[in-house]
């Protein structure tokens, strides 16, 4: 027995930012000193590094419980089943809700359970919890949700990724432009009736000497709300990280399945920096000797940003939804999902469709 995947659903939001948005910023480097290049250049540089040109953010009356929400639904119709059936909902987040013009978060009660409550479930034993563990939350929850169905707690599972982390950036600081908002949804449930779903998995915490490399800090504009904090990361310490452990994980988790690497077919790795997950594909691939294939790896960063948790689902419902030109994934196709983020927390999954 494993779990399956057996719905998918996606919320992107509608409102289109674009590197132009940033021209009238001003900039700070951590030390609060202005950053010399002008702001063309700036965001030049920021679509070299990472390949985004574009992010979309949630609605002003929009906050991260509704944008799952949506996702859910979707997700809930794609499978074709009663909500009352769904033994667990977990919500992959960070922040909570933190509603436009704020930094407040209000994670209490739970994102799941105000999913819960949106969606009209009357089955108290439908558990709903949420999960924080950075940009690979979607996955560890999609982990645990295989662990119930597995052990018999669980036949069937919603697990949603969302994050507004448009609403918890420092402006003046230019790793701001890498964020932004959407949500991305899965139904998992029990399957004995085929060899597809879940393979292996793989989860990981670095904190002994990597705790730090995201975290809560003040502005970089040292006269700008002085008290706040905003998401903040060590760029240069998160690089190096990745490339060091991240493609050893894949490597760990695929090896653990049994296929050979010849029978990958694609990559679906957290769209956190096109460069360093070009280099991350790279490095797993020369740890079997081998060039990456091309079309392994889609991305939609270009377009759609970093979203944390939202990226991996929300990519997964383009590709089956056949809303990627140049990728697709087909039944008995081997799929690797990888995500790195704070703790610093790894983890993969590889899943026969």
């Amino acid at each position: 027995m494993t779990s399956k995947i057996t719905g998918v659903g996606n919320y992107i939001p509608g409102e289109t930012i674009t590197n132009l948005f940033f021209d009238q910023h001003v900039f700070f480097s951590e030390n609060g000193i202005p950053l010399k290049d002008d702001n063309a250049s700036i965001t030049e540089k920021l679509k070299k590094i990472t390949g985004i040109e574009e992010r979309r953010y949630a609605g002003k009356d929009q906050v991260t419980s509704d944008l799952g929400l949506i996702a859910a639904e979707a997700a809930i119709k794609d499978a074709g089943i009663d909500p009352e059936t769904l033994d667990y909902i977990i919500f992959a987040h960070n922040f909570g809700d933190v509603r436009f013009g704020t930094i407040q978060s209000d994670a209490v009660p739970s994102l799941a359970a105000r999913v819960k409550h949106q969606l009209k479930i009357k089955n108290n034993f439908c558990v709903a919890y949420d999960v924080l563990f950075g940009c690979p939350g979607w996955i560890e929850g999609m982990i645990q949700a295989h662990a119930f169905i597995k052990s018999g707690i669980a036949k069937r599972c919603l697990v949603i990724g969302a994050e507004t982390l448009s609403r918890v950036v420092d402006v003046h600081d230019r790793d701001s432009m890498i964020y932004a908002d959407g949500a991305g949804a899965v139904v998992i449930e029990q399957n004995e009736q085929d060899g597809s779903g879940i393979k292996s998995h793989l989860s990981a915490s670095y904190t002994l000497n990597e705790k730090d490399f995201l975290y809560f800090g003040k502005s970089y504009n040292n006269e700008s709300c002085p008290d706040t904090k905003y998401i903040k990361m060590d760029g240069r310490k998160i690089y190096e990280f990745a490339l060091l452990r991240v493609p050893e994980a894949m490597k760990q988790c695929f090896d653990k399945s049994g296929y050979e690497i010849s029978q990958l077919k694609k990559i679906i790795i957290h769209q956190a920096n096109e460069k360093m997950d070009e280099a991350i594909v790279n490095r797993f691939y020369q740890l079997y000797d081998m060039p990456a294939p091309e079309h392994i790896m889609p991305m939609i960063i270009h377009k759609l940003g970093n979203s944390s948790v939202a990226t991996i689902p929300t990519l997964l419902t383009m590709i089956l939804k056949d809303e990627l030109d140049t990728h697709d994934i087909n039944e008995g196709d081997v799929v690797l999902f990888a995500s790195v983020g704070a703790g610093m927390n790894i983890n993969a999954v590889v899943y026969q469709f």
